[in-house]
């Protein structure tokens, strides 16, 4: 499986054409939201930074009680002010800035090439959301999942409020733009995309490796991603060291064998171990530390006092 930011890109620039003739939802302000607000002429009434309460009001000088902020565009709730001010200014104008987003947040983790939290300021898709991450990395495996709190948006109706829960896609799906697969992200999602799991070529390769299981890889395959065998391997007696519940499962197989398809090209499972040997005979450890070592020797180092 192979990811094409490209492609992702293009697939939006697509549907955001699709979307162009309909009427876009705007942003609707949300509890935790930062609001500059503006009255024309009378500075005495501008506020900065007006933050949003949990219950979705806010407060101005001169008018009593709270005003609701939640569920309105900057427009709505500019109008809105200047309605409360009539009884003090007549037709004063009014602007509502919204300054920073907090109420649409989601966190995308995982095999993602960029990890992070991120604020909404409209409904956007699934696919999209990925496309801001640059795309699911080369170690993504084959789903991707969406943890949901349960919602009590003060904004959503009654059929709207869910109790949350755990939504399973299949990524491929979703880069295709499939629309079961590529639900509206909803605030306070966690979107995870798993890492493939791996198997390991060692040995007499020429760069022994992890492979991520991210499709259906056969041992020809596997080794041909590890750069093949050196000259002095012996491709007729390929190791694989199967780990199961009751212990381990060794098999050989014979390179040439599956060339001629005088062999199965065995399909490999996760955490299976496959060693090419050498004609001089190198132990299985030393070869599995090889295609180890190097990615260990590059991870940050931490002082545990």
């Amino acid at each position: 499986m192979k990811f094409n930011l490209i492609g992702i890109i293009l697939i939006i620039i697509a549907t955001a054409m699709l979307l162009a003739a309909q009427s876009p939802e705007r942003y609707r302000i949300g509890a935790g939201d930062v609001l500059d607000i503006r009255a024309y002429n009378r500075p005495q009434l501008s506020r900065d930074a007006v933050r949003v309460e949990g219950n979705g009001m806010i407060r101005m000088p001169l008018i009593d009680g709270e005003i609701q902020a939640a569920c309105k565009t900057e427009g709505e709730l500019a109008k809105e002010i200047s309605t409360r001010y009539a009884r003090y200014y007549r037709n004063l104008p009014v602007d509502v800035f919204i300054k920073e987003y907090h109420a649409r947040e989601v966190a995308l983790i995982g095999a993602v090439n960029e990890q992070g939290r991120y604020q909404m300021q409209r409904r956007i898709r699934l696919l999209e959301l990925l496309t801001f991450a640059k795309g699911p990395s080369d170690k993504a495996g084959q789903t991707i999942n969406i943890v949901r709190g349960p919602r009590q948006d003060i904004c959503a109706t009654d059929s709207q409020q869910t109790d949350g829960g755990f939504i399973t896609l299949k990524l491929n799906d979703t880069l295709r733009g499939e629309e079961k697969a590529n639900p509206f992200v909803e605030p306070g999602d966690i979107v995870t995309i798993p890492e493939a799991e791996q198997a390991y070529v060692v040995g007499n390769v020429f760069s022994p490796k992890s492979v991520p299981l991210k499709e259906p890889i056969t041992v020809s395959r596997a080794i041909a991603m590890a750069g093949g065998p050196l000259r002095d391997s012996k491709t007729d007696r390929v190791h694989i060291v199967r780990q199961q519940a009751g212990g381990q499962t060794e098999m050989y197989v014979s390179l040439s064998a599956i060339a001629r398809k005088k062999a199965d090209d065995i399909l490999l499972q996760p955490n299976d171990i496959v060693e090419v040997p050498e004609s001089t005979g190198k132990s299985l450890i030393r070869s599995l530390l090889g295609a180890v070592a190097p990615s260990v020797s590059q991870m940050p180092l931490r002082v545990i006092p």
